[in-house]
């Protein structure tokens, strides 16, 4: 009798379970994570660019669960690729800027007034990271592309948790540009010619027809669009044609107009755009686009794309403010190397089969922490709270069957970026964002429902939320151990006046 009411108790509980989540398989699903290299927030259709084509990458995102909150942990590419990797802010691995950094070659100019925190020029082995953790419990694990979290070897993809790695080393852009012959140690080059993102999806596709019966976790990290600015020629040529057919005038598409420009030296190297229109920048989105089609289609014709979760990001926001300017991240404010909206705010979906949450969109934030955790309970693997510290798993959001918590979102900057960002700290609660920009000893605060563009500085309307929010903020980095800035022995306060200014 016991053993009956047992298996009818089980029984019960199971058709329960299927029925609340139907498609969902009960084997372990395989896991593909797209990551593209400084794509902004409007860089795509689904996300309201007119002049970029991008109809594989808007299918699979009308397929997934949308984010329109997401963030990058940082505003720069190694800090947030390493959380990915690991799970933890990037102050609390000490990684919090690009390997290696400004200072490694400008320890500090004339002009700022704090010197940028060293910090750790690696992901350190002792970290247990997503792919390690996917390793232990049978996955097949597999990199592609850009690493950038260690310049010696030893901490590259394969001694991170991957049984293969095709091109992930030490820097942050193609070694010999988007064309082979490449540069790279971890990459044969290819025929003469080839297009380093097609040679990556390639490798990708090659993967997914050798691999074996275990289920994979494919890491598919782009260096897309990353500088160089390189193209397909026909590409090119191709938006060329479209600007002079929408009558986009260059000229008017970028501003020095801005009163951060004056102060970011070296003067005259900055320029923002404000409208999108760059014809390389596009024939290198539509290439990216292209291949993201291939992969699905792949995925497609061996029968995986019902046990296969897709997950699609970016490591920070669009280049808009420096080197070229090739993007408008328009609506947010400013781009990469900033703590603003622009270059922290991230395109991001999740595709997971029978969920239920194909073809929703969701404006609950989230952040690059939160992969992790999510990925293992998806994978139904117990998690790793003292490992992935700083994220929560979006498993109830995806599922319909639990909401998150409100919770504050941090970021920790105490660098000058190349792009024209100041040094700083910055927390969002709900609708709120406070940032405390360290130099030149500024705090503003922000309704971001109500102020998208962060226009409106609230600190003096709203003199309380920005004490809470700065005492939250404070005290998250007195937990964690985020390292502040010291003087600028060199600084002069006179040096800005006397050669940009005038």
């Amino acid at each position: 009798m016991k053993y009956q009411i047992c298996t009818l108790f089980t029984l019960a509980f199971l058709i329960g379970h299927s029925c609340s989540n139907p498609d969902i398989s009960q084997v372990q699903p395989n896991f593909v994570f797209i990551l593209v290299d400084d794509l902004g927030w409007v860089d795509l259709g689904c996300y309201g660019s007119t002049f970029h084509e991008t109809p594989n990458i808007d299918r699979l995102a009308a397929g997934s669960m949308r984010f329109t909150s997401a963030y990058a942990a940082c505003p720069v590419c190694s800090p947030t690729r390493a959380s990915i990797m690991t799970g933890k802010y990037p102050a609390r691995i000490g990684v919090t800027d690009w390997i290696a950094g400004r200072q490694s070659y400008s320890p500090g100019l004339p002009g700022d007034k704090l010197l940028s925190r060293d910090f750790d020029l690696e992901m350190k082995l002792e970290e247990v990271t997503i792919a390690e953790a996917l390793k232990a419990e049978g996955y097949q694990t597999f990199f592609a592309g850009k690493w950038h979290l260690g310049q010696d070897s030893i901490y590259w993809p394969e001694y991170q948790g991957f049984d293969i790695n095709k091109g992930g080393w030490s820097v942050g852009s193609p070694g010999g540009g988007y064309f082979s012959p490449y540069i790279n140690p971890r990459l044969k080059s290819g025929p003469e010619g080839e297009c380093l993102t097609d040679r990556l999806t390639d490798e990708s596709i090659r993967f997914l027809e050798e691999r074996g019966k275990e289920p994979f976790f494919l890491y598919l990290s782009f260096y897309t669009v990353h500088n160089p600015q390189q193209g397909k020629p026909e590409l090119i040529e191709k938006y060329e044609k479209k600007m002079e057919a929408m009558a986009l005038d260059p000229d008017a598409m970028e501003t020095t107009d801005r009163e951060w420009i004056k102060y970011a030296a070296p003067g005259g190297r900055f320029v923002e755009r404000v409208q999108q229109g760059h014809p390389v920048y596009a024939s290198m989105i539509e290439t990216l686009d292209t291949n993201v089609g291939r992969l699905m289609k792949k995925l497609e014709e061996l029968e995986l794309d019902k046990n296969t979760i897709v997950i699609f990001m970016s490591d920070n926001g669009g280049l808009s403010t420096s080197e070229g300017s090739p993007t408008s991240n328009l609506p947010l404010r400013a781009g990469k190397g900033w703590l603003y909206e622009g270059g922290i705010r991230e395109p991001m979906f999740i595709l997971w089969p029978g969920s239920g949450s194909e073809g929703t969109v969701s404006d609950v934030p989230v952040t690059s922490t939160d992969f992790y955790p999510t990925l293992l309970e998806m994978a139904g693997v117990d998690l790793m709270p003292d490992q992935h510290k700083d994220g929560i798993s979006l498993v109830p959001l995806l599922t319909g069957q639990g909401e998150l918590e409100e919770r504050p979102i941090f970021w920790h900057y105490p660098h000058y970026s190349n792009q024209g960002g100041k040094p700083g700290a910055a927390v969002r609660l709900g609708d709120f964002k406070l940032i405390e920009f360290f130099d030149p000893g500024l705090v503003e605060l922000y309704n971001l429902e109500e102020d998208l563009g962060e226009s409106i500085n609230l600190v003096e309307q709203m003199p309380e939320k920005a004490q809470e929010m700065m005492e939250l903020l404070h005290s998250w980095q007195d937990e964690i151990g985020a390292e502040g800035m010291d003087p600028n022995p060199d600084w002069d306060p006179e040096y800005l006046r006397e050669n940009y200014l005038n």
